[in-house]
């Protein structure tokens, strides 16, 4: 009975900071930022997806009207290009970097491609792609060509494979928003765990709030001096709390897979959370005993947020093969692995392992050193 009141208390506490709730739906626009982004940068970095997308009004690219008919210009054309003719490569010139992204001249003889490219434009790398695949193709053209083949040998020798691909598993395949890989190891491997993770790097600072903020106005002695236990003061600040920040976590759940964005097993997931909550909460706890005011506070578990982001994330961003054995038991490591595929290897279980026993060793710890905490108050 009194740990449900006082965490009802607490619970009517959070959800009447304004500056919580403010912080929730900053949340839900950096959720949708980040999707946003992933797609455009994909999308941006693709020929494929811009082609399939219809962007290709933006990839104009300057040409002589010498290179009509040629097979360079058919190349160009077959890339997607928006080829805009001009009577001579010189009047183009003016218009390099706006309207257009590269300008491409061939010389009479037909030996000589000569092209020249706006490199600040942000669609530069994919014109230059487009524009060195049609080129590599007219060269071998003109060498097939010069060796006395007609157009119906010169094909079978550019084509030697019909490529035909046979999908299979149709029924359990992924429904994603984008199909490209940039896509998936963007939002796999860093926006969905950074994003699962926010509302526990917010649970620390409403912690450090909860107990510091409360010293600051008298309350805290006063509630430790009433005849409840310390386990019953920790429980009824702490589970609110960690049942916001779970909630939070699945409400994003439900939100990535409204966006076509699929993570697989949510209960392990799920479960996962939970003990990371703890561990953040406990550490929000312990740096709050160590501090007299809520500026302290903050100022102390921003410094362990960077740290913690740093020890989180960047093992995301290693690919070095010899720090295997180590990246595989770091929490986001596990996380991506448990989002991006339905099927459950033993040995990922085994790797969180860990993390939920360092969890659970914070949190215990912080519960005997409230108790020691509140004997030194009193």
């Amino acid at each position: 009975m009194k740990l449900t009141t006082l965490a009802s208390k607490e619970g009517n506490d959070i959800l009447k900071n304004k500056i919580y709730l403010l912080v929730v739906f900053v949340q839900v626009f950096i959720l949708l930022g980040a999707f946003g982004l992933a797609v455009a940068s994909s999308i941006a970095s693709d020929p494929t997806l811009i082609d399939q997308y219809g962007i290709t009004s933006v990839l104009k690219v300057g040409v002589p009207d010498s290179i009509r008919g040629t097979v360079l210009e058919t190349d160009l054309v077959n890339q997607k290009l928006e080829l805009i003719y001009y009577n001579n490569i010189s009047d183009a010139q003016s218009f390099l970097g706006h309207p257009l992204v590269a300008i491409v001249d061939l010389n009479p003889n037909g030996q000589n491609v000569t092209v020249k490219a706006d490199t600040s434009n942000v669609f530069y790398p994919i014109v230059s792609t487009k524009i060195n695949t049609a080129v590599n193709e007219y060269q071998l053209q003109k060498k097939l060509s010069s060796s006395g083949l007609n157009t119906t040998q010169i094909q079978q020798i550019l084509n030697p494979v019909n490529l035909q691909i046979v999908n299979i598993n149709e029924n359990n395949k992924a429904s994603l928003a984008l199909n490209s890989s940039y896509f998936v190891e963007i939002m796999y491997g860093f926006i969905i765990p950074f994003i699962l993770l926010l509302p526990f790097f917010l649970a620390s600072n409403i912690v450090t709030d909860s107990i510091v903020g409360e010293r600051e106005r008298k309350t805290f002695e006063v509630l430790l001096m009433t005849p409840i236990s310390s386990s019953v003061v920790m429980l009824g600040k702490t589970l609110p709390i960690l049942l916001f920040s779970l909630i939070q976590s699945v409400v994003w759940i439900v939100l990535l897979d409204l966006l076509k964005v699929p993570i697989y097993n949510p209960i392990l997931i799920f479960i996962l959370l939970f003990f990371i909550g703890l561990g953040f909460i406990g550490i929000g706890i312990l740096i709050s005993m160590f501090v007299d005011s809520t500026k302290e506070a903050n100022s102390a578990i921003t410094i362990v947020l960077v740290f913690a982001t740093f020890i989180l994330f960047m093992p995301l961003f290693i690919k070095a093969s010899y720090f295997a054995p180590i990246l595989n038991y770091i929490p986001t490591v596990i996380m991506v692995k448990l989002a991006s595929t339905p099927n459950i290897n033993p040995n990922i279980i085994l790797s969180a392992l860990p993390t939920m026993l360092i969890s659970l060793l914070i949190f215990a710890g912080t519960v005997r050193y409230f108790r020691r905490e509140r004997a030194i108050r009193l």
